[in-house]
């Protein structure tokens, strides 16, 4: 008998209040859901508009009935059912007050929350375990810890909580002496070198947090006899790394019977240009190799406030085919309003949810567990945080992460990988939290830096291996900076001319490069007059082996986009492959982004068009392959065969691609 093929599974996040009509709203959300080929609801209880506090009492008790109700209508209709309790510590006060004598969360100047309790309360833990696992006898699949599971983003808090005097007792005892909040955000603020109490916070933190995701996995694995599972919701993973979250722990922490799935955020609520495609791509990507390896994958599709008046459903579509690109498992829909109350009342989600599942489908059945992604490679450690030397003595100095790096790469049709490859690309701080002998590892194959991670290198004694040394940098507004940069000029380049020119006038700052013997440089940095001001890209290949192309730039992704800087990237990246090309590169049109993946024996490549004009995108192989198909995802149409003419060595998609649209290549790898 041949196998089903698989089909993407959609995941209805939805809100059915307690009432007396609530049966018959929950048996035509069943009848919306068996239309529109709905596998599970999630329902959402005491949420968003309906959210009094942390639920107890008679309001947790007619919630309570109201979910075994909905429950048993629509498992009884064939619909699976999860559960989303709205809060575990408390998303925002938005004028709601603690009623339950909650320790409240306390931000790093001091600010208590009216209505969000710290991770170290014990009245709030013995809540929360008591409400999750009366909700577990139920026997949902999954139950929901929301992603105010963090310590950041808790307004009105300035940055979150985590500074209450509960956390601070438990630092003191770290630390070994009495320490005050004062204190601690001085010391993990201050600038230059992380002191000491930056990694003993992040302890405290991560250890907190772990001890309840273990309570909550032990509650709901007894009191639903193990028939239940927990889910994580979880946000950027660079604002988590300033918490100290380890992500390996925590997944073990929530899993029951190895089950655990994770809801990653990874694209806006509303209405942004499409090339912010990239962004989300990096996101999934990113997500991908911090998930334990037996834990679901379940994207957030949401529109805010969950209608199509904040985001069209052009978008939407294209956020659940990048979705699905990726591998989900499911995609959970939050796209009605969390008051909707009937779902028979929304046509126009009906009408998108059926028209996006011709190509979620063929997307679903063609993916398998053994699709990895390829590309440069992105490095970044989870505890990143914990290693920055900063400068500005600020809490949110400790994000950092290669999202800025992704942008660059993906907008200029550069494929991108979380996992190891060939070439690698390092930009800015993040080299803080990598250690002597892994960049060394690192600078025996190609290996691309911006300024900011060259100087960083140059201090740390790799200026030999860059083939440039980067003493410096020389920020835009600086009095002693040597003339006001403005340009780069070609020198040496193949597919550009010499002496044409890029604007490097915005940038923040510039590292000044000094170029060693056998570095080759590509650009001058000139100011607006004409002068030399230093080297403005550089390729080296080093007594490793390695090969290395630094660019003067600080923020590279802000470099204005062109043609010409497109063509010095694509050259870039083939100097750092060396003797073995190997990856796709895309142009032919701005904002082409894409995504490359080795499933098997073969190699796929989708591209989206990132900007609003139609497109014909050009693939560059290195090699080009006996049989290409090619496959058009055009919005909300069913997918249908592309023709690919070949010309050059090069591939280019004879239709056009339309805004937000995918081409998807596949070929049997060599």
């Amino acid at each position: 008998m041949t196998p089903r093929a698989r089909r993407a599974r959609y995941h209805l996040r939805f809100q059915l209040r307690p009432g007396d009509d609530l049966g018959e709203r929950a048996a035509r959300l069943a009848k919306t859901c068996h239309d529109n080929e709905v596998a599970e609801v999630v329902l959402l209880i005491g949420a968003e508009e309906l959210y009094t506090g942390h639920l107890a009492g008679a309001e947790e008790d007619s919630w309570f009935e109201a979910a075994g109700q909905a429950s048993d209508v629509l498992t009884a209709a064939g619909v699976d059912v999860s559960l989303n309790p709205w809060v575990t510590v408390g998303h925002a006060d938005r004028g709601r007050t603690d009623r339950l004598g909650f320790a409240p969360m306390v931000s790093p100047t001091g600010k208590p929350a009216a209505a969000q309790a710290s991770f170290a309360c014990p009245t709030w833990r013995k809540w929360l375990y008591a409400h999750y696992g009366r909700f577990a006898q139920l026997g949902f699949r999954v139950l929901w810890v929301e992603d105010d599971f963090r310590y950041h983003n808790h307004a009105p808090l300035d940055w979150g909580g985590g500074f209450e005097p509960l956390m601070m007792e438990r630092l003191s005892r770290l630390v070994g002496e009495e320490v005050t909040r004062e204190q601690v955000v001085a010391a993990v603020t201050r600038p230059g070198v992380p002191h000491p109490w930056r990694a003993l916070l992040q302890q405290v933190w991560r250890t907190a947090q772990l001890e309840v995701a273990e309570g909550l996995a032990q509650a709901v694995r007894e009191q639903s006899a193990g028939r239940s599972q927990l889910g994580l919701m979880s946000s950027v993973p660079a604002m988590h790394s300033v918490e100290g979250r380890d992500w390996d722990a925590l997944f073990g922490a929530l899993s029951i019977g190895q089950r655990v799935t994770q809801r990653p955020h990874f694209a806006p609520y509303s209405d942004t240009p499409a090339r912010g495609l990239s962004s989300a791509l990096w996101s999934l990507e990113a997500q991908r190799v911090l998930r334990a390896p037996h834990a679901a994958c379940e994207p957030e599709i949401e529109n805010w406030p969950h209608t199509s008046w904040s985001k069209s459903d052009t978008q939407t579509w294209s956020e659940m085919v990048t979705a699905q690109l990726c591998g989900a498992d499911a995609l959970l829909l939050n796209v009605h309003p969390s008051s909707a109350e009937r779902a028979e009342e929304f046509p126009g989600i009906d009408e998108l949810l059926r028209r996006s599942r011709p190509a979620l489908d063929w997307l679903a059945g063609r993916h398998t567990e053994q699709a990895v992604p390829i590309g440069v490679g992105l490095p970044w450690r989870p505890d990143t945080a914990a290693h920055l030397v900063t400068t500005e003595g600020t809490l949110q100095e400790l994000v950092s992460d290669p999202a800025a790096t992704a942008d660059y790469l993906l907008g200029y049709g550069v494929p991108v990988t979380a996992g190891p490859a060939p070439v690698q690309a390092l930009f800015g701080r993040c080299v803080d939290a990598f250690s002597d002998e892994e960049l060394h590892t690192m600078l025996c194959s190609g290996l691309l830096l911006d300024g900011v991670a060259a100087h960083r290198l140059t201090e740390r004694g790799f200026a030999g291996l860059l083939g440039v040394g980067a003493p410096r940098l020389y920020a835009r507004d600086e009095p002693t900076c040597p003339g006001p940069y403005a340009v780069e000029q070609v020198t040496a380049h193949a597919a550009t001319h010499e002496g044409t020119h890029l604007s490097v006038d915005v940038q923040p700052a510039l590292a000044r490069l000094d170029p060693q013997q056998g570095a080759r440089v590509i650009t001058e940095i000139l100011t607006p007059d004409g002068r030399a001001w230093g080297a403005g890209r550089c390729h080296f290949v080093n007594t490793l082996g390695g090969r290395v192309a630094v660019l003067a730039a600080t923020a590279p992704a802000e470099l204005a986009r062109s043609d010409r800087g497109r063509r010095l990237l694509h050259s870039t990246v083939r100097f750092l492959e060396g003797d073995c090309p190997g990856l796709p590169l895309v142009h032919g049109a701005p904002h082409l982004i894409p995504h490359a993946a080795r499933d098997g024996d073969t190699l796929r490549l989708a591209v989206v068009n990132g900007s609003a004009d139609p497109a014909h995108p050009t693939i560059a192989l290195p090699t080009t392959p006996d049989q290409v198909r090619a496959t058009l995802l055009a919005p909300l149409a069913d997918p249908a065969p592309a023709t690919l003419i070949e010309a050059d060595g090069l591939l280019d998609l004879e239709a056009a691609l339309p805004h937000r649209g995918w081409a998807v290549l596949d070929w049997r790898a060599a």
